[in-house]
């Protein structure tokens, strides 16, 4: 929880810097795309987003190797619309992890 908190933060962060909204007058979709567009930047480039990272997490795909450009993609819009990441099985997945085919491991 600390890590989305972190990342919401920066998206708030840098939504209000570009757009130069207040916290009166801010688009809630804007900081949403915000946030979902620095999951898809950062989670194939440093293995997850800045508030994973910080907080000890990695997001690694199930088959191994690199987690390529489609699945933080998927994984993030799906994050973006809240209800999937609501949603999660024994394992403790939710169902945006489940459907890009990822998971959030510590590391």
């Amino acid at each position: 929880m600390l890590g989305l908190l972190i990342d919401y933060a920066l998206a708030m962060a840098l939504a209000f810097t570009v757009f130069r909204y207040t916290f009166l007058d801010y688009n809630g979709f804007v900081v949403t795309g915000t946030y979902v567009l620095l999951q898809v930047v950062f989670i194939p480039t440093i293995g997850g987003s800045i508030g994973h990272r910080l907080v000890g997490l990695r997001v690694i795909p199930l088959a191994g190797g690199w987690v390529g450009p489609w699945r933080p993609i998927v994984r993030s819009v799906l994050l973006g619309l809240a209800f999937p990441a609501l949603v999660w099985d024994s394992d403790q997945r939710g169902f945006h992890d489940k459907v890009a085919g990822t998971v959030l491991v510590r590391g």
